[in-house]
């Protein structure tokens, strides 16, 4: 994997980021490529000559809430290169909506093909749980990677953060432009989606207890639809004539809400943050429309969400710390609550977007 290394702000100056160089599309896409070609389309698959371990043969499939935009085809690209790196055979496939039925049934679908780990994001934990147990039952191994179902059977969670750390930091870089005052609205995605749900926890506890002149006057859900989350940020200000804030909870909304205060002409008044990629939010951020986006490095957390699936497979067990790659040297197992941290979350604003180039 390619890296290179970047300044983030004060509080993660000294997180050091392996950014890789990722293809990201801004639209929902059916692709029908192999993974092996580097797209992240169909149930194609990347399978290396060489690899240790016996990981000749695993098939590791991940299946992500939504296929063809750029967050989850960079974790794609990610899993392809631990494929590269380790042996085993890659497969990716999701739906091309953000909808529940139609990623249970792909995953139906990689269980017919009795695949040896079966890793899902899933966009609604409740109802992915059976189909997980249906998956155990069959003899495969169950991660979910993204987004947890911590109530289903899954062995693992690949988490990309801690919710503490997104949700202190999205409500933090906001704060600071509000002047830790003022009225702010949130544009999440996916209604059911356990991780977006986690850091709104998160953010409505460091409302209350750490900014006591700051409000959250609404939650609304935009899906994975940019258009339908930037539409959605102008009824917010429509709505509310005193708000001065917006947070967008994923990378559609995030642009979204920057979109909106752009429209609206309302930059320097109306301030947002978010969960954006980077090149989707450089020109946000570079006039002003958004003062930051929080992030994590979406290349790795493919990477390791491969390189967990195949441990799986082989039956091993996760260390406290695990050396994964030279990138990801230090990557810490929580037993207690079955969860492979990625790391903590960094902050990308005008000063420092630049140096990404995904």
């Amino acid at each position: 994997m390619s890296s290179m290394k970047f300044t983030t702000t004060a509080r993660t100056a000294a997180l050091v980021v392996v950014a890789g160089a990722l293809v990201l599309s801004g639209c929902t896409k059916k692709n029908d490529t192999t993974a092996s070609s580097g797209s992240g389309g169909g149930s194609g698959s990347t399978a290396a000559a060489g690899g240790s371990g016996g990981a000749s043969g695993i098939k590791v499939a991940f299946v992500p809430k939504l296929q063809g935009i750029p967050y989850f085809e960079a974790m794609n690209t990610g899993g392809q290169e631990a494929a590269k790196a380790l042996g085993f055979t890659w497969l990716y496939q999701g739906p091309t909506t953000a909808d529940a039925a139609a990623q249970a049934q792909i995953v139906r679908s990689y269980i017919q093909q009795k695949v040896n780990t079966l890793i899902v994001a899933p966009n609604d934990p409740d109802s992915m749980a059976p189909v997980l147990q249906q998956a155990q039952a069959a003899g495969i191994k169950v991660l979910t990677s993204d987004t947890d179902a911590p109530n289903s059977v899954r062995q693992a969670f690949v988490s990309q953060a801690t919710a503490e750390g997104i949700g202190t930091a999205l409500v933090d870089d906001l704060a600071k432009v509000m002047g830790d005052k003022g009225k702010y609205a949130i544009v999440s995605c996916g209604e059911t989606a356990e991780n977006l749900n986690s850091w709104i926890a998160v953010q409505k506890k460091v409302t209350a207890e750490k900014y006591p002149n700051l409000s959250i006057v609404d939650i609304v859900y935009a899906g994975e639809d940019q258009n339908k989350a930037t539409q959605m940020a102008t009824d917010l200000m429509n709505a509310h004539p005193d708000l001065t804030g917006l947070v967008g909870e994923c990378t559609s909304s995030a642009p979204g809400v920057a979109q909106a205060v752009k429209d609206a002409g309302k930059i320097g008044k109306v301030f947002t943050v978010g969960l954006g990629t980077p090149k989707s939010m450089a020109p946000y951020l570079q006039d002003g429309s958004s003062s930051a986006s929080v992030l994590w490095n979406v290349q790795n957390l493919g990477y390791l969400t491969g390189w967990a699936g195949l441990q799986a497979a082989q039956g091993k067990e996760f260390s406290a710390t695990n050396n994964v790659s030279s990138d990801l040297s230090a990557v810490t197992w929580d037993s207690s609550t079955k969860t492979l941290l990625l790391g903590p979350p960094l902050t990308i604003t005008k000063d420092n977007v630049g140096q990404f180039n995904y």
